[in-house]
């Protein structure tokens, strides 16, 4: 059974998904439509624009988000899903490539939640840091110890890498007393605020309206969703995991263990760079992996 993965925010750089504008005319239409749905140009970003462009959230989500998902549609008949799932806002990716949202509203909503995070990330001094080698019971045990601050678990990426997420001083005390109790390495990360963590409440609330008004139908496969590592296939529980997403840890390795579980012995990653590629051989080296860019 085969299983594809949509990459989250980091993975985007200058130059993505030119070669598909070029080359292809259906990616063409599709990066047009993007502009006039984005009201600017978000091809000149993607295509020419500089390392700061992309890394602006309100950019950088909606990059990604074009380049996996017109990837998915370049594959025609060729995209045959049994499983998919998405990190973070891959998961926009993952649903509009399972047919369960529409290209337009997919790219709408993902719009939304990236000026929802923007603004969020404004309110309080916040981060993330990526903590390696050291048991996930460990480091939440540690950041559950930390009072007058707020630093919780945000990513199982693999076994042993997980990043926390919280207030500067909050991931500060963390990642000190992480490294003091045998953590091989804790490493701030260059992201604009504590994404999936209780400081993402008011992009939550906001995104959560928006995706309640849109039509959401029956995906062509399961979707493994992050908040709960599970395959869902009802809309309206979809749209809650969704919602609840932004504020809850993305559980990737588990997600990835429950689909291999469930049969999946090949992962395709469609989207920028190999991120997820090499997550997925640290947490099963049996399964074949592969991506398309």
């Amino acid at each position: 059974m085969k299983g594809y993965v949509f990459p989250g925010q980091g993975a985007q750089f200058t130059g993505m998904g030119k070669n598909l504008y070029d080359q292809n005319l259906l990616a063409k239409k599709m990066f047009e439509q993007a502009n006039d749905i984005l009201g600017f140009r978000i091809t000149n970003l993607m295509f020419d624009g500089t390392d700061e462009d992309l890394k602006q959230t309100k950019v950088t989500q909606p990059a990604i988000f074009l380049h996996s998902v017109i990837l998915s549609k370049m594959l025609c008949e060729a995209f045959q899903p049994d499983m998919v799932a998405g990190h973070s806002l891959g998961e926009f990716s993952a649903l509009v490539a399972s047919q369960a949202i529409s290209f337009e509203d997919g790219l709408m909503l993902v719009s939304k939640r990236a000026r929802a995070m923007q603004k969020a990330c404004e309110k309080t001094p916040s981060t993330m840091a990526a903590i390696i080698g050291m048991p996930d019971e460990e480091v939440e045990k540690i950041c559950a110890a930390i009072k007058n601050d707020i630093v919780v678990c945000a990513n199982f990426n693999c076994p042993g890498q997980i990043v926390i997420s919280g207030t500067e001083t909050g991931i500060d005390k963390a990642c000190e007393l992480l490294q003091t109790a045998g953590a091989k390495r804790a490493l701030k990360l260059k992201v604009g605020g504590a994404f999936h963590s209780p400081l993402m409440e008011s992009a939550r609330a906001e995104l959560a309206e928006a995706i309640q008004t849109t039509l959401f139908n029956n995906p062509i496969c399961p979707i493994y969703q992050n908040v709960n590592a599970k395959a869902e296939t009802n809309p309206d529980a979809i749209k809650e995991n969704l919602i609840a997403q932004l504020t809850s840890p993305v559980r990737w390795s588990q997600s990835i263990q429950n689909m291999i579980t469930a049969g999946a012995t090949h992962f395709v990653e469609l989207g920028p760079g190999s991120v997820l590629q090499g997550l997925i051989k640290k947490i099963n080296s049996d399964v074949w992996i592969e991506g398309v860019s």
